[in-house]
């Protein structure tokens, strides 16, 4: 193995600001764009009364067009204000996810704000539905994970005139706040940590990538940082679930069946490593010596394994709790970097 950081230290990476506005779409808005009275486009969009089919699709192709989503509290509060702020996440299997909601509440918490979670089992069409479930109740603000949506959620967002916050991803265009870090480049890092060790047999066990797009671009800069050393990922097994510990010792126990000679195998995040670590302990396989593992995310279970867990650390509290503050204030469209740790532990 080569040389590098020794075990338990840390190397950081990025750190960045720039970024992007959201635009509520009225029902004059909507029926101004039909070409049909206010009363009409309401009665269509409220399924009440009389109106043609022809009216019917002209009004529902306009709410479409522009983004429009029904206001469920108009006629039944006066508040001058709402104090809701929506967070849309993927799971809450993964404690990445309650990091993020624990350091988002905290400061909505605060600031007088009252969270309403929504978690979408990394489906983009129940994310489209719980994001017109969430502002249909017209909230102050709305965070949600990564910045791939479908394009009438992506319609949504922009026309909801608050502050919308997408999180944990940079490698993309957002709408008005983004805050995270590269999922590429720390795909990008890991790979380089692992050449530098001297690894060259690596190979790769990971999750539902089709679902888990972040997981994906990991992979991407994974690939693209070990082809610019004229190497390739030598093995790879996909499970096609979400991120487990269980997926990743049956992924890793298919890949070594598969491919004995690998030395190093690179997961998508930590639940799939420590499955993997455990099937190590069970066949006696030696870490690092005979297999390398390296994870992601940084999680402490890894960190307190009798051998740490190789990872990269992300700072998932403190992207709910800058998130949280830039959606409760006014200010520009930004995107914030707040780059990730490579932790070197034991384990490569």
């Amino acid at each position: 193995m080569g040389s590098g950081e020794k075990p338990g230290e840390a190397m950081g990476y990025g750190e960045r600001d720039g970024g992007r506005a959201a635009a509520s779409i009225t029902l004059t808005e909507v029926a101004r764009e039909a070409g049909v009275s206010e009363s009409t486009a309401s009665r269509v969009l409220r399924r009440h009364g009389s109106f043609s089919p022809k009216t019917r699709e002209r009004v529902l192709g306009a709410a479409a067009r522009l983004g429009y989503v029904p206001n469920r509290i108009a006629g039944t509060l006066a508040s001058t204000g709402s104090k809701l702020v929506g967070i849309i996440i993927p799971s809450l299997a993964n404690i990445v996810f309650p990091d993020l909601l624990r350091g988002a509440n905290a400061v909505l918490e605060a600031a007088g704000f009252q969270s309403v979670v929504g978690v979408t089992d990394y489906d983009q069409a129940r994310e489209e539905s719980l994001i017109e479930s969430v502002l249909s109740w017209r909230p102050a603000g709305l965070m949600v994970a990564g910045l791939e949506h479908t394009e009438r959620a992506r319609s949504m967002l922009r026309g909801a005139r608050i502050r919308i916050a997408e999180l944990l991803d940079i490698d993309g265009e957002g709408i008005d706040i983004v805050v995270g870090y590269s999922n590429r480049e720390a795909g990008r890092v890991s790979a380089r940590h692992l050449v530098a060790r001297g690894y060259r047999r690596i190979g790769y066990v990971g999750h539902d990538l089709g679902r888990d797009l972040r997981a994906a671009k990991r992979l991407d800069g994974f690939r693209s940082a070990l082809a610019e050393t004229g190497m390739r990922v030598a093995a790879e097994e996909i499970v096609r679930a979400p991120s487990s510990i269980e997926a990743g010792r049956d992924g890793l126990a298919r890949l070594l069946e598969r491919s004995p000679g690998v030395d190093a195998v690179y997961f998508s995040n930590d639940d799939m490593a420590i499955g993997g670590y455990f099937l190590c302990l069970s066949r006696a396989i030696a870490i690092p010596g005979r297999l390398a593992l390296l994870g992601y995310n940084g999680l402490d279970v890894g960190r307190c394994a009798p051998q740490p867990l190789s990872s990269i650390r992300t700072p998932r509290v403190v992207v709910g709790e800058t998130g949280a503050r830039l959606v409760c204030s006014a200010g520009p469209p930004t995107v914030v970097d707040l780059g990730f740790e490579l932790a070197a532990g034991a384990t490569t």
